[in-house]
């Protein structure tokens, strides 16, 4: 290489430095952010943890308080993934950020996934019958093909 031309950054060339895991505080959710721990911890990698503020206009534009409801979320999965990492840190070391991004599951996670420079992405199989017929978040990842994506039941 010559002194002219700098190195190309290649994504998870050295194994994962950023794992985002996708939650939403259902249980498959929280076992892919269990899962995506582990990962962070063996790879010795950054997990961000990711939830998606919904965007529900027509329950805005009925006066339902929508902001406050998702926000309420997000400080309780705040506190419980702190409570979790509370427990194991005597045995477990894991560098970990909770960020909130707004928008659909999908364009939040590739959103986030871009943003944070994302060399994987963890989400929980979808828990709701009508995903096997439209297609679920996590096989709309799979399919942008931009990082390796773990689908975690």
């Amino acid at each position: 290489m010559s002194e002219d031309q700098s190195p190309q950054f290649e994504r998870g060339t050295d194994g994962p430095k950023v794992i985002v895991v996708g939650v939403d505080g259902s249980d498959s959710s929280l076992r892919a952010a269990a899962y995506a721990g582990g990962l962070a911890r063996r790879q010795r990698a950054l997990l961000a943890v990711v939830y998606i503020q919904p965007v529900l206009a027509a329950g805005a534009a009925l006066g339902v308080p929508v902001a406050g409801t998702t926000d309420e979320i997000a400080e309780g999965l705040i506190a419980e993934i702190r409570a979790a990492a509370e427990r194991v840190k005597d045995i477990f070391d894991v560098r970990w950020e909770f960020h909130t991004f707004h928008g659909d599951p999908y364009s939040g996670l590739v959103a986030a996934a871009d943003d944070l420079k994302a060399d994987a992405v963890v989400v929980g199989a979808s828990e709701q019958a009508g995903h096997r017929i439209v297609g679920s978040v996590a096989v709309r990842l799979v399919k942008a093909g931009r990082w390796p994506v773990t689908v975690v039941p």
